[in-house]
């Protein structure tokens, strides 16, 4: 089934999601122009956002609550849920570890060029 999205792309059920990421990305792109405080608060959001999202997934992808996670962490339900809010600021890599430890996981840190081109965010 086809159908219109949003953007006034046409595309099909799957590729609606990615289409509509890489529409919203240039949109923001315009909005923000060549406004750099704008722009670093945007992709600060963005980091935000992404780990708050990654977190998430791998709990639900371990099958845990938070209440269940958080005492495999040694923390409470409301820290796990800060966690995972997208507008969530105080992210530690101690408690991201520690987190990565009760799922089975690891923490990875990559630092990308910052000389990134107009048009490309970090969006996942």
């Amino acid at each position: 089934m086809r159908r219109r999205n949003t953007f006034s792309k046409w595309t099909h059920e799957g590729d609606a999601m990615k289409r509509k990421v890489k529409d919203a990305a240039a949109i923001l792109d315009r909005m923000i122009g060549e406004d750099r405080a704008l722009r670093e608060m945007v992709e600060l959001e963005t980091l935000n956002a992404k780990v708050a999202r990654i977190l998430f997934k791998a709990r639900t992808s371990a099958k845990l609550t938070q209440a269940q996670l958080a005492k495999q962490v040694g923390t409470t339900q409301s820290v796990i849920a800060r966690l995972e809010d997208a507008d969530y600021e105080g992210h530690s890599l101690t408690m991201l570890k520690r987190v990565a430890d009760a799922l089975g996981r690891r923490v990875e840190i990559r630092l990308a060029p910052a000389g990134r081109k107009r048009g490309q965010h970090a969006v996942a």
